[in-house]
């Protein structure tokens, strides 16, 4: 459960890259330009299903491995994640997320665990903090979507900061050393309130990939403001 990112104030903070709003036909260079800022590589899975959007499988995963030393982490937005996180797994991903809302929870921890890779546990904006609690101890990652999945570009819902700083007292008060992430509208105007609410691991994608800069440097600033933010 070790967490990677960087550090302040006695604790970690770690941006996670979505390639969802990076250029997919260069894929490899926008990968590689974040590497420097990036603990994790976020990639968004989605099955048409559970969200109505299609996106990447396993051999994208298995391309991005051979393209980076930073670990890969797979969002699996879909339906049936017990049959294809053995997949993204073979395929190199370091970690799989699934949602609380596919149900069979307890039972993906388990498969995880014997894959060998570590897991996250996601809840949509309406699903309330107290569904994932039965899972807190056997997952490394909490993801807490601060818009409704499917979609990049959408805006940030901050009607959702008090589910947040809920889940990360919780983790808090059981002692767990487990990352809480945030994911869905997180640039330079929301960082600072996702950081204060307790979140250490910032999925962003917009901001980095189009955000009129460069992605190296666009997720230098977040990371800055980020940093600023957990130290007050």
């Amino acid at each position: 459960m070790g967490r990677r990112g960087l550090v302040t104030d006695s604790r970690n903070i770690g941006l996670a890259p979505s390639i969802l709003s990076a250029d997919f036909s260069f894929l490899g260079e926008a990968v590689r330009s974040v590497e420097q800022s990036a603990g994790w590589i976020h990639v968004d899975v989605m099955d048409g299903h559970f969200v109505p959007t299609i996106t990447m499988g396993p051999l994208a995963v298995q391309s991005l491995v051979r393209l980076t030393s930073v670990p890969i982490e797979c969002h699996l937005m879909i339906d049936n994640p017990w049959a294809i996180m053995p997949q993204f797994a073979q395929a190199g991903a370091a970690r799989c997320t699934v949602h609380v809302e596919t149900g069979r929870t307890a039972e993906l921890a388990g498969m995880a665990r014997a894959l060998g890779i570590s897991m996250g546990v996601a809840l949509n904006p309406e699903t309330p903090a107290a569904e994932i609690y039965p899972y807190l101890d056997s997952v490394d990652l909490v993801l807490v979507m601060t818009v409704n999945p499917g979609f990049g570009g959408q805006q940030f819902m901050p009607e959702v900061l008090p589910k947040l700083a809920e889940i990360s007292s919780r983790v808090s008060e059981m002692g767990l050393e487990i990352d809480v992430e945030v994911d869905g509208g997180i640039g330079p105007g929301t960082v600072g309130q996702v950081v204060a609410a307790g979140a250490n691991i910032l999925v962003a994608g917009s901001a980095i990939f189009s955000a009129g800069t460069s992605p190296a440097a666009a997720a230098e600033k977040l990371i800055r403001v980020a940093m600023d933010a957990g130290v007050r």
